[in-house]
């Protein structure tokens, strides 16, 4: 069987080059992927290379939600493929995130392989990763110039 592929689509206004190192960038990392608004970051480690991995775990109230991987293809700022399990040894699932230029920004398109049998979490994963890049786009994109105006 096929696996389940979920994807998402994002635009940025920051460069490819500064989208791409927020996923490598674990003091940018922490703050963003996997991050929930009650939790607390206990432990963000990464080896960015092919082959190298990640851990990444937050302290939530119900309790300590983690996240393992390993980096299977990075070609900054283009590509970064790695694994996703809730387990340090399992498998995973496939993580592929390309970044093309736009204008004076980039494309973010994720896709997110999972097995089968996963099917039903589709639309959860879809909703989970549009959640996760927005609170991206908090930590890399330039903030919105003021247009309020004050009038006398």
């Amino acid at each position: 069987m096929s696996p389940v592929t979920v994807r998402v689509r994002r635009r940025f206004d920051a460069s490819p080059e500064g989208v791409f190192d927020a996923w490598l960038d674990p003091p940018t990392l922490g703050r963003w992927l996997y991050a929930t608004e009650g939790g607390r970051m206990q432990r963000v480690d990464v080896d960015p290379r092919v082959g190298g991995g990640y851990a990444i775990v937050e302290r939530r109230e119900s309790g300590d939600a983690a996240h393992y991987g390993r980096y299977l293809e990075i070609d900054r700022p283009h590509r970064l493929v790695f694994t996703l399990a809730l387990e340090p040894d399992a498998a995973g699932d496939r993580i592929t995130v390309d970044i093309a230029p736009d204008d004076d920004g980039c494309v973010l398109t994720l896709t997110h392989e999972m097995a089968p049998e996963y099917a039903q979490y589709a639309p959860r994963t879809q909703s989970g990763w549009t959640h996760i890049l927005d609170s991206l786009a908090k930590r890399v994109d330039p903030p919105s110039p003021d247009t309020t105006e004050i009038q006398r």
